[in-house]
């Protein structure tokens, strides 16, 4: 049986009678960053939302710590140990961002001095954030709303974090800063990180090891470091 964190063993996952994921196989080590990539529309968000429980898993198999999860809520998946920032992040606009990170705090019950703690580190992790608690959420710019939304998924205690595309819609000294907070995060804390990301260099520079997608299966995966320019053009580009 495999140790893995998460692991997906020929998932398969169907959106109006249509077939979206064909026997997906794919693994999350403690402690690594594993990018998820592919084109438009081959699967990588459905794949996301399946781990998440938002959308119904059709045949295969889904372990998160050894145990199956299948059959688990959105939030009983979060309570086990998995954050999820979506794409377009979903933080609360009409929020500020101490209120849209103390929503982060609610998953588990904590001390005050070790709420604090926690923001604190987020703090550390993001700066911004803590010079802008009491904007509104919704005025961030979006590499702004990407750290608040990272930073929010950090305080429910996740083992595991997952991310969708973090990077789209951002300017490069943001995605540069993102990236090396996720490399900290796997260092330091030994954060499990799965990322869909189309941007190849952001693979190269944080990920130990990647997958590709196509037409709703994995076609080619390996360490990140056999991540070729040929590689790429026949997996990766239109």
């Amino acid at each position: 049986m495999s140790s893995a964190l998460l692991q997906l063993n020929r998932v398969e996952a169907d959106i109006g009678g249509s077939r979206i994921l064909r026997g997906v196989t794919l693994e999350v080590n403690a402690g690594e960053v594993v990018c998820l990539m592919g084109r438009n529309g081959v699967g990588k968000t459905t794949t996301l939302r399946v781990i998440m429980g938002l959308r119904a898993l059709r045949t295969g198999e889904l372990t998160f710590n050894g145990q199956p999860i299948a059959g688990l809520a959105t939030a009983e998946r979060a309570h086990a140990g998995i954050g999820y920032v979506p794409q377009g992040r979903d933080i609360f606009p009409h929020l500020t961002v101490e209120e849209n990170l103390r929503v982060g705090l609610l998953l588990r019950k904590r001390t005050r001095t070790a709420a604090r703690d926690d923001l604190e580190r987020v703090y550390a992790l993001f700066p911004v954030l803590k010079a802008m608690l009491a904007r509104k959420g919704g005025v961030l710019s979006g590499g702004q709303q990407q750290q608040l939304a990272i930073g929010r998924a950090l305080l429910t205690q996740p083992k595991l974090l997952i991310l969708d595309e973090p990077t789209e819609g951002i300017q490069p000294s943001i995605i540069e800063e993102i990236g090396e907070t996720l490399k900290r995060l796997r260092l330091n804390g030994g954060l499990a990180i799965l990322l869909v990301e189309q941007y190849v260099d952001f693979c190269r520079g944080v990920g130990d090891r990647f997958y590709a997608m196509d037409r709703g299966a994995i076609t080619i995966s390996g360490p990140v470091s056999t991540l070729t320019d040929d590689v790429v053009r026949e997996h990766l580009q239109v």
